[in-house]
C-alpha cells in the first residue's frame, strides 16, 4: 500500500524550503526597491502555508518511505515547486497567463531554458532572479538540494536520490546519501562563487554576473538578457562560460576529483574522454567548415563553434551565435548534438553521454559475438565489465526516448508551421536544451505556441529531466497494485 501521509509530509517540508528561496528573490527585490516585492511577498506566504499546513496534517507518518513512495514525490514535486514558483510571475504580471507563467518556471526548473519572453530586460531585478534561481535549484537536482539541507530528508533519502538521479551509473561520493549531496552541493556552490567571480571581473555587474552563473552551473541557460549570451560580446566572458559549461557538463565525482588533484582520475575516465572528443571534433568541423565556407576569421568562428557546441552538448542553451544562419550541413551537426546530452552526473540534460558511449560498444561487440559466437565477449567500461541489466536498461532508454520522440513530434506538427519546428520543439524539450530550430529558433522563442502545445512540452521537460523511467513507471498499472 502507497503510505500516502509520507508523500504528503515530504511534499510539505519542501514546500517550506521553497518558500525560503522565494525569499532571497524578495530580498532582490527590496535591494532595487522594485514594485514585485509584494508578488514575493503573497507568494511566500502562499508556500509556506500549504507547505506547513501539509506537514502538520500528516505529523506521524512515520519513517519507513519504499521506492514507489519515491518515484511518486520526485515526480510530484517537480510540478508542485512549478505551481507555486509561477506565482510571482503572475502576481506581478511580469507573466499574467498562467500557460505561459506554469511553463516558464517548470523550463526553468527542469533547466530547460526554452522561453515564453519578448521583454527580459524591462522585468524587474527580482522576477529576473528568482527565473535565474528556479534553474540553479533544478540543476542539480531539488531532492539531493534538501537532502542537503534538511536532516529529517534523510528518511528514506537513498530512495528519493536515486529515483531524481537516475542514469547507468550515478557514482557517490560518499558512502552516505546526506554526505554525497552535501558534496556536490558544496562543490556546485563552489563552482558558482568562481564564475561569478570572474564575470564581474571582467566586466559584468554584479546582478548580470550572479545570475549567468546560476544558470551556467544549472546548465539552464536563461539570461538576463533578450539576446543571451550574445549580448556580451566579450571575448573572455565568453570563454568563461564556456568553460564553467564545460565543467557543468561533466560528471560532478569527476570534478571533485579535479578539485582534489586527482587529474588521473579524470583523464583516464572513458565518458569525459569521449565527451572531451565529442566538442573537440564537432568545434572542429564547425570551425573549418565557417572560415572556409563562411569568410569567418579564425578566431571569431572558434569561438561561435565552441560556445554553440558546448552550450548545446550539456544542455545549456545559451546563444551567441544564430547557427540558423549557417549552412544546412552545420545545422545538421548541431541537430545531432541536441541527441547526445552531457556527462552522467553533471547538471546536464539529454541521452548522456555514457549512454551512447556504451551503446556504441554495445553495437561493435554485437558484430564480434556474430564472428564468434562461442566468445563470450563482455563489455568494459572503465576497466570494469558493465552488468547486463545495466546494458538492458540503456538499449530500453533508448527505444523508450525515439518512441517518445517519433509519437510527440506527430503531436507537436499539429500545432507548428512546418515539421522542421515540430521535430525541434520535442527534441529541444525532450533533452532540456532551451532552443531549438525553425520558428524556436536560438533567436525566437516559445510564445507564439497554442496554449495545449505549451502543456504538452512542460510534460516532456519533466519527462527528460527524470529521464523517462522515473515518470513512465507512474503510467504502468503495475506500479499501483498492492
Amino acid at each position: 500500500m502507497i503510505k500516502h501521509k509520507i508523500i504528503l509530509n515530504i511534499l510539505g517540508k519542501l514546500l517550506v524550503g521553497e518558500s525560503l528561496f522565494l525569499f532571497l528573490s524578495l530580498l532582490v527585490s527590496l535591494i532595487y526597491q522594485e514594485p514585485d516585492s509584494m508578488a514575493f511577498v503573497k507568494s511566500i506566504l502562499i508556500t509556506f502555508t500549504v507547505g506547513g499546513m501539509s506537514y502538520m496534517l500528516s505529523k506521524g507518518a512515520g519513517k519507513d518511505l519504499g521506492k514507489r513512495e519515491g518515484y511518486i514525490i520526485v515526480s510530484i514535486v517537480w510540478v508542485v515547486f512549478s505551481i507555486f514558483g509561477c506565482l510571482p510571475y503572475l502576481f506581478s504580471g511580469a507573466i499574467p497567463s498562467v500557460t505561459d507563467a506554469f511553463f516558464e518556471t517548470m523550463s526553468g526548473f527542469t533547466t530547460t531554458g526554452s522561453s515564453i519572453l519578448n521583454n527580459i530586460e524591462e522585468l524587474p531585478h527580482g522576477i529576473l532572479f528568482w527565473r535565474s534561481l528556479t534553474q540553479w535549484m533544478g540543476g542539480m537536482g531539488i531532492i539531493v538540494m534538501f537532502l542537503a539541507i534538511l536532516p529529517t530528508l534523510g528518511i528514506g533519502g537513498r530512495e528519493l536520490f536515486i529515483a531524481e538521479v537516475p542514469g547507468p551509473a550515478p557514482d557517490k561520493l560518499a558512502p552516505r546519501i546526506r554526505e554525497t549531496a552535501r558534496n556536490l552541493w558544496g562543490l556546485y556552490i563552489l563552482f558558482t562563487l568562481a564564475e561569478t567571480i570572474l564575470l564581474f571581473v571582467g566586466g559584468m555587474t554584479f546582478f548580470d554576473a550572479i545570475n549567468h552563473s546560476l544558470t551556467t552551473m544549472a546548465t539552464g541557460g536563461y539570461s538576463t538578457k533578450q539576446a543571451s549570451a550574445g549580448f556580451f560580446t566579450s571575448a573572455y566572458l565568453q570563454y568563461v562560460m564556456i568553460f564553467f559549461m564545460f565543467i557543468a557538463g561533466t560528471n560532478f565525482t569527476l570534478a571533485y576529483a579535479m578539485v582534489t588533484g586527482k587529474l588521473s582520475r579524470v583523464f583516464k575516465d572513458e565518458e569525459f574522454r569521449f565527451y572531451t572528443l565529442v566538442v573537440l571534433m564537432f568545434t572542429g568541423i564547425i570551425t573549418i567548415v565557417l572560415v572556409i565556407g563562411n569568410n569567418f576569421g579564425f578566431e571569431q568562428a572558434f569561438r561561435d563553434s565552441l560556445f554553440t557546441v558546448v552550450s548545446i552538448i550539456t544542455t545549456t542553451g545559451y546563444a551567441t551565435a544564430d547557427y540558423l544562419l549557417w549552412s544546412p550541413f552545420l545545422g545538421m551537426l548541431v541537430f545531432v548534438l541536441f541527441f547526445v546530452g552531457g556527462s552522467a552526473g553533471s547538471t546536464g540534460g539529454g541521452v548522456k553521454v555514457v549512454r551512447i558511449l556504451l551503446l556504441f560498444k554495445n553495437s561493435f561487440y554485437e558484430l564480434k559475438r556474430l564472428v564468434h559466437p562461442n566468445a563470450i565477449i563482455p563489455i568494459r567500461y572503465n576497466g570494469h565489465v558493465v552488468d547486463q541489466r545495466t546494458v538492458t536498461n540503456i538499449l530500453a532508454f533508448f527505444v523508450f526516448y525515439i518512441i517518445i520522440f517519433m509519437i510527440s513530434s506527430i503531436l507537436m506538427s499539429l500545432w507548428t508551421p512546418d515539421i522542421y519546428s515540430a521535430f525541434s520543439a520535442v527534441a529541444t524539450t525532450l533533452g532540456n536544451i532551451g532552443p531549438g530550430f525553425g520558428e524556436i529558433g536560438p533567436m525566437e522563442n516559445f510564445f507564439h505556441l497554442p496554449a495545449l502545445a505549451k502543456w504538452f512540452l512542460s510534460f516532456l521537460m519533466l519527462l527528460g529531466r527524470l529521464e523517462l523511467f522515473t515518470v513512465l513507471i507512474l503510467f504502468s498499472p503495475s506500479f499501483w497494485r498492492h
